[in-house]
């Protein structure tokens, strides 16, 4: 047990600091301790109960789901939004898009390799809900599957990398090739091209991955975009029990790639590639997304995950 008079020392110094709000520097010179004795004893004072701290959880605010989502699947990060709903595509993807775009606003450092998956409506959001940074990062964005497809709906994926660039204050580097080509011939036909290869020479390059995460029917979107398998196509993979797809590349629901000629004709980062990447978020939640986003997780698909309430639950069930 302590003396009375450190444990009256130490409460001195922790209403000084905690109360007062004192810095530790300024307590020494008023206690005549050194800074580093001020340092210990505020430390001491949390071991022995003399200061409790205690957090206090906003509302709609989900700390201890992020913590045990990121504990029991081994994330770098979680960030779960709030949702009344899980039937609700549209206005996931909207707070989804919000609070991935303050992830990047708050965690973009510099001279990053970012990498941009195309025809994801999810990142369309984020890239809505952004503002321009406020300083200089030097980062090379890079758009990570195919944008050609649909004339009238190619704008979309033009859109997000060019616009993505710009808020960011750093230059894209654009992938001219369809996500998914008609044949491995004509995908291979694209290796030719100097600025395809400009782009996928960036692919093992890359420090930050933004993906959507896709479930086996395409989104509409992506319907619209062309770059899409046909009906049969998609019931082989169904067939192969795959539940969900980053960057159009398919897997099964422990995360497993399914290898298939199906992968000949996608033009995009492989799974090999993604998953070498150190910071590798998926932005993706709803019903309909549960077991792909599940799977994207167990099979190290991504590292960082924001989803929303409804699906977070359905993770830790």
């Amino acid at each position: 047990m302590m003396p009375l008079e450190e444990v009256r020392l130490l409460a001195r110094v922790a209403l000084l600091y905690y109360r007062e709000g004192l810095k530790q520097s300024e307590i020494a010179e008023r206690l005549d301790l050194s800074q580093a004795t001020v340092s210990r004893m505020l430390r001491r004072a949390v071991d022995e109960g003399v200061v409790r701290i205690s957090v206090s959880t906003p509302p709609n605010v989900f700390t201890e789901i992020e913590n045990e989502l990121s504990s029991r699947y081994e994330l770098k990060s979680a960030i779960v939004v709030d949702c009344e709903s899980d039937d609700d595509d549209d206005l996931i993807q909207q707070l989804l898009g919000t609070a991935a775009a303050y992830y990047i606003e708050t965690t973009l450092g510099k001279d990053e390799v970012i990498g941009l998956s195309s025809w994801s409506s999810t990142l369309l959001a984020m890239v809505d809900a952004m503002r321009p940074l406020n300083r200089p990062t030097g980062s090379k964005v890079v758009q990570i599957l195919g944008g050609l497809g649909n004339p009238s709906a190619s704008i979309y994926a033009s859109r997000l990398t060019e616009r993505f660039a710009y808020l960011v204050k750093g230059t894209a580097v654009y992938l001219p090739a369809p996500g998914v080509t008609a044949s491995k011939e004509a995908h291979d036909s694209f290796l030719h091209d100097t600025f395809v290869n400009h782009a996928v020479e960036y692919f093992d390059k890359l420090t930050l991955a933004l993906v959507g995460i896709g479930s086996l029917e395409p989104s509409v979107l992506l319907s619209r975009s062309g770059n899409v398998f046909s009906m049969e196509e998609l019931e082989t993979l169904r067939t192969a029990n795959a539940v969900g797809d980053v960057c159009l590349r398919f897997f099964d629901c422990d995360g497993k790639h399914i290898q298939s000629e199906l992968d000949e004709r996608v033009f995009g980062i492989d799974p090999v590639q993604l998953k070498n990447v150190r910071r590798s978020v998926g932005i993706a939640g709803g019903r309909r997304k549960e077991k792909a986003i599940r799977a994207a997780i167990v099979g190290g698909w991504i590292n960082v995950l924001i989803t929303d309430r409804c699906t977070a639950e359905f993770l830790l069930s």
